[in-house]
């Protein structure tokens, strides 16, 4: 998978001035939806409440849904406790624009001065739109699992988005996007294996009609939905739940 780093980057260069074109058409022509309404914290209701906590990027953020009940957190608290047959009490954190760096600089403290049963880990598509090396997103998953790991025995990963899925990303740069999360993916999954109790969706199925929000980039409740659905199946299926 090494050769996938080195061709994303190589096949970047020739066609960079128009990559950096694209990229701040998109970034000016793409509408803007905000984060899901507080509050950022609830309960499903069941004995024996899990503990979990969804941090990451702008789909921690809620960004496409209405509410965070509606977002990840609140369907991946759902699926829990229909696996579980327990409460699940959960909490978001994350920003949109988030990359690994800054979850580390701005919220990976907060998220380690307690305890989880189940953290659920959303990062990677702004480092890849960012076009950060390899080696540093590397650098830091090591850190943010090395921490997160010390605070929560289950800690679940999320694949980096199919970039190539989506169409409101002009080629070429989305066929680059693609080569580059692929390589950035490859390393995180590197680094998850090292860790115990810690386990990365595999990549996810084609996504479904009405699965992105109005922006055509962010899952809509739906799509959340879908994901949330996908991601704890795979879990229960590997044994880590």
């Amino acid at each position: 998978m090494r050769a996938i780093s080195r061709l994303s980057m190589v096949a970047m260069l020739p066609t960079a001035p128009l990559l950096l074109a694209q990229g701040r058409r998109l970034r000016r022509d793409t509408i803007r939806l905000p984060d899901a309404a507080e509050p950022w914290q609830g309960t499903l209701d069941g004995p024996d409440p899990l503990r979990l906590l969804v941090l990451g990027d702008s789909t921690a953020a809620g960004v496409g849904a209405a509410t965070q009940d509606d977002a990840l957190p609140g369907n991946l608290a759902r699926q829990l406790g229909a696996r579980t047959g327990r409460g699940v009490q959960w909490t978001a954190a994350g920003r949109n624009g988030a990359t690994s760096r800054d979850l580390i600089t701005d919220h990976l403290d907060a998220a380690v001065a307690e305890r989880w049963d189940v953290v659920f880990l959303t990062i990677g598509a702004n480092d890849a739109l960012g076009l950060r090396t390899r080696s540093a997103f590397a650098r830091d998953m090591r850190v943010i699992l090395g921490a997160l790991t010390t605070v929560s025995p289950v800690l679940l990963v999320s694949s980096l988005p199919a970039f190539f899925r989506f169409e409101l990303l002009p080629n070429p740069l989305r066929f680059n996007l693609y080569l580059h999360s692929r390589s950035l993916e490859d390393a995180a999954r590197g680094v998850a294996a090292t860790f115990d109790g810690v386990h990365m969706s595999p990549p996810p199925p084609p996504y479904t009609d009405g699965f992105f929000a109005t922006d055509l980039f962010h899952p809509s409740a739906s799509g959340y939905r879908d994901w949330a659905e996908f991601a704890i199946a795979d879990a229960a299926a590997a044994g880590t739940l």
